[in-house]
């Protein structure tokens, strides 16, 4: 992938994508709270939970060297049994025993809801990006949904926890446009 397939852009970056994305991709709040509330049932379901190389933009985000791998963990965010986000979570893996040790927990419960309830865990500014099928986000939600998918929108954050960083990427699914 070269690096002008795609660029995460600062928010709110928003020109191209679709308006009804756009109050998804500006939210600073909760995505999932934001989910939770446009629907009868929410469900996580988790993709996997592995230790692997991590995306070559994403090493600097959760300050780890070249070649080290990276706790990440992908999920699928269902509003009422449709899958609207893909979600992909990294972090050092030294912090599943530190600053982050919840999330080696956290199973099938959303994150989000574990991030915005510690008072101790702040939020840096969103991020957006245009993903297309080149992009390896892209081609895990394709696969997660075993469909080929259009080109899709997503927003990337870091949070951090006593002084330790967590990237947090929500790529937006087309079932998003019916919430």
């Amino acid at each position: 992938m070269h690096r002008q397939d795609f660029r995460w852009k600062p928010h709110p970056a928003l020109a191209g994508a679709p308006a009804y994305l756009h109050p998804w991709l500006a939210d600073p709040g909760s995505l999932t709270a934001r989910i939770v509330a446009r629907c009868e049932l929410f469900r996580v379901r988790v993709l996997g939970e592995t230790l692997t190389l991590p995306f070559a933009d994403e090493r600097g985000q959760i300050v780890l060297p070249a070649g080290r791998l990276a706790w990440t963990r992908e999920v699928l965010l269902l509003a009422d049994g449709v899958p609207v986000v893909f979600a992909h979570s990294v972090l050092a893996p030294r912090d599943l025993t530190g600053a982050w040790h919840m999330a080696r927990a956290i199973g099938s419960k959303p994150l989000g809801a574990a991030l915005f309830a510690d008072p101790h865990i702040t939020r840096e500014p969103l991020h957006t990006a245009r993903i297309t099928p080149r992009h390896p986000l892209h081609r895990h939600a394709s696969a997660a949904l075993a469909a080929p998918l259009p080109t899709l929108w997503a927003r990337r954050s870091r949070f951090c926890r006593l002084g330790r960083p967590l990237l947090v990427t929500e790529v937006f699914l087309p079932g998003i446009e019916k919430l």
